[in-house]
């Protein structure tokens, strides 16, 4: 019985997902981890739905700004690569003034491409009509 409700919950939610969701909503990705196979589901989530038509926004913040700087190649080259092609494709990546700031980094240790983020930067992505986010 248990597993015939969460059946039936799981059916209705995505049906009901699909019906409010666009085929070219923007799609907002919140990065707060610096656990190198987190951030990388992250991004292959995003860049596959970016890849499909989602304008896409990557807020690299908390313990996220790590993937974002130029000293953390070494641990994060694979997560950088990523970050670097949605970059290339016109992808938006914002990284977070005041967690940059917390942990130790200025702008000038961002990885080429990446936007400080500000209210207007941030908010102009994460408030367009239609946006999903998510956040890992």
């Amino acid at each position: 019985m248990k597993a015939l409700r969460l059946f039936v919950f799981s059916v209705f939610t995505g049906i009901s997902v699909s019906c409010f969701a666009g085929p070219n909503d923007p799609l907002f990705v919140n990065v707060t981890t610096d656990e190198p196979h987190r951030i990388t589901m992250a991004l292959s989530f995003g860049k596959h739905h970016y890849d499909h038509g989602h304008p896409l926004s990557i807020f690299l913040s908390d313990k996220g700004v790590f993937v974002g700087v130029k000293s953390s190649t070494g641990k994060y080259s694979d997560q950088q690569k990523l970050l670097e092609e949605i970059i290339a494709k016109g992808g938006n990546v914002i990284m977070c003034p005041p967690c940059l700031k917390h942990y130790g980094f200025m702008p000038n240790d961002l990885l080429p491409g990446i936007k400080m983020g500000s209210p207007k930067i941030t908010g102009d992505a994460l408030f367009k009509d239609g946006t999903k986010t998510m956040s890992w």
